[in-house]
């Protein structure tokens, strides 16, 4: 019985000690702490952090040196924390879009670039010259047979430009996840289903309800210039030489040559029976001139070991992005868009944690990895670039945890998590949560798609359980209406030269977080079990068959 009771003791002091070094680790995540980085990576020294300039230089050396102090070993095989990337960029200089009836042989509609269309070269061609190409409207142009939906229903669009409805189906909550958007309503799929299925040219009719931002978004985003991870397999779009994005209006002229009602098109697309409707008596031509340029960009990557034999070989990666947007048009004279809450704060949160596992090496199972990605600005393509050219096997990560905009206005009693309940690693922040007394909120606007733009996106395309934390704004000792206020101040200065350390800035919410997601990743860590997508996530098969291809690796 001595001997039990002994046994018992011991166990039970095992537990309090490592839970007293976790909580003391924590602990060592402060304000000061953050803001140190905060204050570093957004000053004007680091010139905005753009992709391919001076200012990633710096920004690349000061993370190298502060994983190197903390003592981190390098995540990339030849020691450098570097993992480089070759980016085009691409860039239009003339385009035409003419409507014409018939054959093409009378033009009924020039639409304007920019006010009604914006088109780009998908096969990063330099010239794109399509003369009166027949017009296939497919709904929402989407192939889901575990949804049993099939806008295609065999129709051949060789050869020909399909049109598409953005978004995916909403009218029924069983059906592609109600009101929350999938990637099947994600421009990108739609662009990608084009190339699969052999289409000529892919245009995307916009209205602001199916996307979820005004045109004014999409012009200005797709008129400046676009770049892409530099590869044969990006370069090679099949036979598709064109994407677009047109109006509702623009889309009202193409519909309208065809003797067609636009909105009922619109609202036919919303039907499994929807079968492609041809646009009979309407051809368009396209015309678009392109330049390239070579951008070299570069991912950080540092690791700190698990003890266990077997673990350790297993990974918790922990993202987020260190680039933004640089030096842009003048407002009242600055020039640098300082990125201070985007993302400066989320590469502090990313360092921090990083320390603190440190500090705790000897209680950690599993390895962390962090995986500070560039290039986030303008695609995804770091985070991209390592999902396809992973520096460990995704099938032996755990989870990510994509720190993305911190809350730096305050604590709150609650938090969103963007793939709340998809995954088990978003049941551990729930978990950790209600022990702090606080609450896990989903996405408030999940028609939003939120979930497919930021880099944990590219981390579950390769089938890691992921999930990308935003703040609560449910304020603690804060006056009537912070919010709100907040939220409006945060807004105004999303993307802009404004992004700066301000007087509403209080850390105290992003040390709140920043400890949340340590104790989710320390269990994450060393739970017996790897993270997993919940049964039927779209990303389920995708995991399953990494967790096999590391059982049953290919000789």
């Amino acid at each position: 019985m001595k001997k039990l009771f002994a046994l018992i003791l011991i166990a039970v002091t095992g537990i309090s000690c490592s839970s007293s070094k976790v909580d003391n680790a924590a602990q060592t995540i402060t304000k000061e702490s953050l803001m140190e980085h905060i204050a570093t990576l957004s000053s004007d020294e680091f010139l905005g952090r753009s992709t391919g300039t001076e200012g990633e230089e710096k920004t690349v050396r000061y993370l190298v040196e502060e994983f190197k102090a903390m003592g981190a070993t390098s995540g990339v095989e030849d020691g450098s924390y570097v993992q480089p990337f070759p980016l085009l960029g691409q860039k239009t200089m003339s385009h035409s879009m003419d409507v014409k009836a018939g054959s093409g042989n009378r033009t009924v509609s020039s639409l304007t670039f920019f006010e009604d269309f914006v088109a780009w070269p998908s096969n990063q061609s330099e010239r794109v010259d399509i003369n009166n190409a027949e017009l296939v409207y497919v709904g929402y142009g989407i192939q889901a047979p575990e949804e049993n939906w099939d806008d295609f229903k065999g129709v051949d669009v060789k050869g020909k430009i399909i049109v598409i409805k953005n978004n995916d189906p909403e009218y029924d909550e069983n059906l592609f996840g109600g009101k929350t958007r999938l990637y099947y309503g994600r421009y990108t799929y739609k662009y990608e289903k084009a190339k699969e299925m052999g289409a000529l040219g892919a245009i995307i009719i916009h209205t602001t309800p199916t996307a979820g931002y005004g045109w004014g978004v999409v012009s200005n985003g797709w008129s400046r210039e676009r770049f892409y991870v530099k590869s044969d397999e990006n370069a090679d779009m099949g036979s598709t030489e064109m994407n677009g994005w047109v109006t509702y209006e623009a889309g009202q002229k193409l519909f309208s040559q065809a003797g067609l009602n636009i909105d009922e098109m619109l609202e036919a697309a919303d039907s499994p029976d929807f079968e492609p409707v041809k646009l009979q008596n309407t051809r368009l031509s396209v015309e678009i001139d392109a330049e390239y340029r070579d951008i070299n960009s570069r991912n950080v990557i540092a690791k700190i070991e698990g003890n266990d034999p077997e673990l350790k070989n297993e990974y918790l990666v922990l993202t987020a992005h260190y680039d933004h947007l640089g030096i842009t048009t003048a407002i009242d004279g600055d020039v640098i868009n300082n990125g201070a809450e985007d993302n400066a704060a989320g590469v502090s949160a990313v360092l921090e944690s990083m320390r603190a596992y440190k500090s705790i090496q000897s209680e950690l199972k599993r390895s962390v990895l962090a995986v500070v990605v560039g290039a986030e600005e303008v695609g995804l393509l770091g985070s991209q670039y390592w999902a396809e050219n992973p520096t460990v096997h995704p099938g032996k990560v755990t989870g990510n945890i994509n720190l993305d905009g911190m809350n730096v206005y305050g604590k709150t009693n609650d938090l969103v998590i963007i793939g709340y309940g998809r995954n088990t690693l978003a049941d551990k922040v729930v978990e950790v949560a209600e022990e702090q007394g606080r609450t896990v909120k989903p996405d408030a606007n999940p028609e939003q798609g939120i979930f497919y733009r930021s880099d944990h996106f590219n981390m579950a395309k390769v089938g890691i359980p992921a999930i990308f934390p935003n703040p609560g704004n449910e304020f603690i000792n804060k006056p009537d209406g912070y919010a709100e206020t907040v939220d409006s101040v945060s807004a105004a200065n999303y993307h802009s030269v404004n992004d700066e350390i301000n007087e509403y800035w209080d850390l105290s919410g992003a040390v709140e977080d920043t400890r949340l997601f340590f104790e989710v990743g320390f269990r994450a860590l060393n739970d017996s079990n790897l993270q997993a997508w919940k049964s039927g996530d779209e990303f389920e098969a995708t995991r399953l068959k990494m967790l096999e291809e590391v059982k049953h690796p290919t000789p």
